[in-house]
């Protein structure tokens, strides 16, 4: 497990977001840099700042967008509790997330990790020949996944000529795991239910529960199934939720325009999360073309949306309830 310090109690979950983007990694542009830090030093000085003492309260009062954004690697979230610690997807976030790995057991071959798999596109592989345990002998790496391919899948990323170094000259042992879908199962004190998502491959969406806690990863979804009578025996993911994490590639209008794309946009997410009462939702898997002010922008048409049905509630006494929510940027790290 990485090094994130003590935690009081003995059950708790933490989800720790290591990549937040969706299709494909997107770092900033030098030229998109250069922009940025030209108008951080001039609204420095637009605003009267003189010292340097002032820097830091000047930039923490900006927006996300204006300073740090949303970062660029794609999925990979981590979930830890008391004693263990889960792995969802190896995006590209995966690789600083092995190098964190690497400060602890598994750089002494003692290590064992933990990684489940949604889906298998690309952007949710990309950083797994960059992850650092894979090459220490004596790791032990165990991988989850509903869809029957995992094994083939491994195969063809460590094979030449997408990767130099074959499957079996890796160090570490992998194990490979085949999920019953809606079945729950143990990963140490966590228990962990596949729930079946809306994407055009077979994906698969999880709720981790652990000391009375629920977080349900629901990624890779475009979310065409929405009511409970659509929704089935995968409703359940979304039932007696305190943090789910949700798709939220697209606006509203661009997913009209990308129908059978595989995403969704966040106003769908708050329509399950307020009828469900779920706690707090984050919104991820932000599109590769989009810039932290299209994001942000985003996020303000999905505040309004969300405003408006809280005030359309209040008339119609439709039971939807207020939802602590915000667009997830790479770094975040909360308890559920």
């Amino acid at each position: 497990m990485g090094t994130h310090g003590n935690h009081k109690g003995s059950a708790f979950m933490r989800v720790k977001i290591w990549g937040a983007r969706g299709s494909l990694p997107s770092p900033a542009l030098p030229q998109a840099q250069e922009a940025q830090i030209r108008g951080l030093l001039q609204g420095f000085f637009e605003k009267g700042y003189q010292s340097a003492a002032q820097i830091e309260p000047y930039l923490q009062s900006l927006p996300r967008h204006s300073f740090g954004g949303y970062g660029g690697n794609t999925p990979c979230i981590e979930v830890r509790s008391s004693q263990s610690q889960v792995i969802i997807d190896g995006g590209s976030g995966l690789r600083m997330l092995g190098y964190e790995m690497m400060n602890g057991a598994c750089a002494r071959g003692t290590g064992v990790a933990h990684i489940v798999f949604t889906h298998f596109h690309w952007d949710h592989l990309i950083g797994l020949s960059f992850f650092t345990p894979f090459f220490i002998p004596g790791n032990q790496i165990h991988v989850y996944a509903v869809q029957p391919d995992l094994p083939e899948v491994f195969e063809t990323v460590f094979k030449k000529p997408y990767f130099p170094v074959p499957l079996q000259h890796l160090g570490a042992k992998i194990h490979y795991h085949r999920l019953e879908p809606r079945k729950p199962f143990n990963i140490g004190d966590i228990t962990l239910t596949p729930y079946e998502l809306d994407h055009p491959d077979p994906c698969w969406g999880f709720k981790f529960e652990n000391g009375g806690k629920v977080f349900s990863h629901c990624v890779d979804t475009e979310c065409t199934r929405v009511s409970p009578e659509q929704l089935g025996p995968d409703q359940g993911l979304y039932q007696n939720v305190d943090l789910m994490i949700f798709d939220a590639q697209y606006t509203l209008m661009e997913t009209i325009e990308k129908v059978n794309w595989g995403h969704a946009a966040a106003s769908l997410g708050l329509d399950i999360a307020m009828r469900e009462g779920i706690k707090r939702v984050l919104f991820m898997h932000h599109d590769p073309a989009s810039t932290n002010e299209k994001i942000a922008a985003a996020e303000a048409q999905a505040r309004r949306y969300y405003d408006k049905q809280l005030k359309d509630s209040r008339h119609s006494g439709n039971g939807a309830r207020p939802v602590q929510w915000e667009f997830a940027f790479e770094g975040m790290d909360l308890e559920v």
